[in-house]
């Protein structure tokens, strides 16, 4: 646990590009959203990796999301109710249903159909949101915190060095 919050901390105070780390959290959301352990989100876990974002952090925020998910299960489901029984939509849902694999997806699952459009719905404006959060935190909150008094005498403990490290890989 100690090791991927530090790899969190080193991301946003690294040279890794800030539209990296905000579409890492973009994807950590949207794969929060849908229900895991179905062949869907299998697709998009393997998709998400074709994409130059910073991967631990989606992996992160992925793992949040899914501890708060459960808070929105009701707003997720009712979405998905909604999407599944527009009147539209109905003949293309039975022609995918019908279809090889498809069902696998359990597309028609109203948790998943929820959550997918949830997190699709969610990935520009986090994305967008997370930019000038990064930059701030970069800016102006990170070397507040590194020049804190707590971090200033925590750094001065052998086993901060020994972390620290670690963490930096300076130590091999």
């Amino acid at each position: 646990m100690l090791k991927a919050v530090s790899k969190l901390v080193v991301a946003l105070n690294s040279n890794v590009k800030k539209t990296e780390i905000a579409a890492g959290i973009a994807w950590g959301v949207l794969l929060g959203l849908v229900p895991a352990g179905n062949f869907f989100w299998v697709v998009l876990f393997l998709v998400s990796f074709f994409f130059n974002v910073h991967h631990g952090i989606k992996l992160g925020f992925f793992a949040l999301v899914k501890v708060i998910a459960p808070a929105f299960a009701m707003a997720i489901d009712s979405l998905g109710w909604t999407i599944l029984h527009i009147e539209q939509l109905k003949p293309l849902f039975t022609s995918m249903y019908n279809m090889p694999f498809v069902p696998f997806t359990k597309f028609n699952n109203t948790l998943v159909a929820g959550g997918l459009a949830a997190g699709v719905i969610l990935w520009l404006p986090v994305f967008f949101g997370m930019l000038p959060l990064i930059t701030l935190y970069r800016n102006t909150v990170g070397p507040k915190i590194r020049k804190s008094a707590v971090v200033q005498k925590i750094a001065k403990f052998p086993l901060f060095k020994l972390v620290d490290k670690v963490i930096t890989g300076s130590g091999k």
